[in-house]
């Protein structure tokens, strides 16, 4: 068996204590601190900033209740209303005479200057209380019905409500150049039909003052609103 001097030892314990302290060295210690990374190659962004053109939305809260006031899906309601052609009346509550409700007449020529000049009459025959709003709707017939002319145009004016008591009536006036100064074409009419306004049935009055234009130079008849009376 061999034996080994004190020195020789030394050195050898000197040597393995070395590679035991190397070693160690390299892997930590036994805290569990670690040596400093090594440095590699290549970049990275911060974590905290997006990628540029990151489209993704911000997230956003559970559904949250409606401002007060508002409403989803629901039109309100209006009051319904019906139009009249010169202005506007409450379905609930209108009160205009009906065709069936007044009777109709022409009044006496009243010439001059050229023109003929008759006031269309509308009486009211019902035993309540209605109104008249605007102008009436008028048209020369032949006997068999059958128009005479354009329809009458309408003479500027700012139309009023006229309220009718039982027995009232109103008039609107209708117009024409005479036929003999103006040269226009003429027929002579057998009625005059006369439509209330915003109603759809007629009133047939006859007519017995003779030839009216119905084509041809100056041959236009006129209508004005409805006023209070009869027009005499």
């Amino acid at each position: 068996m061999a034996h080994t001097s004190p020195s020789t030892r030394r050195a050898t314990l000197l040597v393995t204590s070395f590679a035991v302290l190397s070693l160690l060295t390299a892997c930590g210690n036994g805290s569990g601190t670690q040596v400093a990374p090594q440095k590699v190659s290549g970049t990275a962004a911060p974590a905290t900033e997006a990628p540029k053109g990151d489209d993704t939305p911000a997230p956003t809260s559970p559904s949250a209740p409606a401002p007060a006031g508002t409403t989803s899906g629901h039109a309100s309601s209006k009051k319904a209303t019906k139009g009249t052609g010169q202005g506007t009346t409450t379905t609930g509550g209108s009160t205009r005479c009906h065709t069936s409700e007044l009777r109709a007449s022409v009044g006496r020529n009243n010439p001059g200057a050229g023109q003929e000049n008759f006031p269309i009459v509308l009486t009211n025959k019902s035993a309540r209380t209605c109104t008249v709003h605007g102008y009436p709707g008028a048209a020369f017939v032949n006997a068999s019905g059958a128009q005479l002319g354009p329809d009458p145009k309408r003479s500027s004016g700012s139309p009023t409500t006229v309220t009718l008591k039982p027995g009232q009536s109103a008039w609107a006036g209708l117009s024409f150049s005479n036929p003999e100064v103006s040269g226009a074409k003429t027929a002579t009419p057998a009625a005059l039909i006369v439509t209330p306004p915003d109603e759809r049935d007629h009133l047939k009055v006859a007519w017995t003052a003779g030839r009216v234009p119905v084509s041809g130079n100056a041959s236009s008849v006129f209508l004005t609103v409805f006023s209070r009376g009869t027009g005499a």
